[in-house]
Formats: C-alpha cells, structure tokens, sequence
C-alpha cells in the first residue's frame, strides 16, 4: 500500500527541511504533499529546492487560508492508498508511520491515530495546560461518542484515502482534527492507536495552537454529535 504523507506549512523555516528530509527516510512506500500556506519568513524558498525532488509534490497557497485548509489543498491530490497529517515541526517522529501503516497491510484497518499517551516513555509536554487540553479533549471525544481513544488532538491521524475524502471535510484552522474524529465516529469507523514518540516544543519554539483552538475543538465535537 502506498502513503501519502500531507504536510500543511507555515512559517516553519527552521524546520521544515529537516522534518521533510525524515520522512524521506522513512522506508514506506510513500509520497510526501507539501502545501505551503502563504508563509512569509523563508519557508516557500526552502521549499522551492524540494520542487524537483523525486516523492515531492509542493503546492502553495497564495494566501494563507488556514491548517484545515491547507489539509483540503493537498488531499485534492494525494494518490496513495493512505494517508496521514505531518506536521512541519519535528515534535514527532516519522519512523512512527511503519507501525501504524501495519494495521493498515495485516490488519485491515482504516484509521489508525499515533497515541502520544500510550507511549509511557513520553514524559516532557509543550506546558501543564497543553496537556490538560489534550487530555480534556479525549475526555470529551469518549464521552460524546463513546469510543475508545486516549489522543485525541494528535497530529498522527492516518486514515484510508477514499474514506478520508469521503467525509466532506469543512475545516479551516485547528479544528481539522476533532472534525475527523467525529465523522469516524458518527460512522461507525473503528480507530486504533499506536504509541508513538512525541518531543514537544513550546510556544517560544513556535507552537502555534492556543486555548482558543481547544475551545473550538469542543464545540466543533458537539456540533457533529447532536448537528446534522
């Protein structure tokens, strides 16, 4: 089966190259789709060298239009079997693809989440109130939809292509991810999880999500629980 890794960007200039030279290594059979969106510090001039690099598709955004945006842009073109949300910063490991791919080739799956909590040896957060978020949010998620999940805020969210494009994705920002959750649920769409590692950066790094993007993601779970 062949992956498609979707790289929303924006201004990440001081990672993107190496994250993007990670999954490179990965050894999956894969195509990474970059969609850069609008960024203004440098970062569309490092992805100009990826241009013509073999597994590399990069699209832009001419102006900047939003995570859940950029997420849509580049699902338009994906073609592989699979695919999975990487974030342009290098808090997660992409070697982490191998396992979660599995439950894809031997275990028939169709959304498998990368689980920051499940893996034990994740000690360091982004800060108290990220992680309180995190685990509020899945909290929620349980309890609204009555399924199983520990992460559910994670970047990770591998997903079949055909099912993923088929849920009508709306989303603009952030709330990309809770939007995707619900939709599997309301489906009845079993979603596993697999630990994987997570080296957290703060906000002085560049961590752009805030408090205000959990609020969203909570409204975001009720509206597609009790809304049509």
């Amino acid at each position: 089966m062949k992956l498609s890794v979707l790289v929303p960007v924006f201004n990440e200039h001081g990672t993107v190259a190496e994250l993007l030279e990670r999954v490179g290594r990965v050894p999956l059979e894969k195509e990474i789709v970059i969609v850069d969106d609008a960024s203004t510090d440098g970062t569309r001039e490092i992805l100009r060298g990826f241009e013509a690099r073999a597994g590399f598709k990069v699209l832009y955004h001419e102006k900047n239009g939003g995570k859940g945006r950029a997420i849509r842009t580049g699902l338009e073109v994906v073609t592989g079997d699979v695919v999975v949300i990487q974030d342009a910063d290098l808090e997660y490991d992409p070697h982490d693809f191998i396992a979660m791919m599995k439950l894809f080739t031997e275990g028939g799956a169709k959304a498998v989440f990368g689980s920051r909590r499940l893996r034990k040896e994740n000690k360091q957060y982004a800060g108290p109130i990220y992680y309180a978020g995190g685990v509020f949010l899945s909290w929620v998620t349980r309890l609204l939809y009555g399924i199983q999940i520990t992460d559910e805020p994670t970047c990770y969210k591998m997903v079949d292509t055909h099912l993923l494009r088929s849920l009508g994705l709306t989303s603009e920002h952030f709330e990309f991810c809770p939007e995707v959750t619900a939709k599997l649920a309301r489906r009845g769409v079993k979603i596993f999880e697999v630990p994987i590692k997570y080296m957290p950066r703060h906000k002085s790094e560049g961590k752009k999500i805030c408090w205000r993007d959990a609020v969203e993601a909570v409204w975001v779970l009720l509206k597609f629980r009790f809304g049509n």
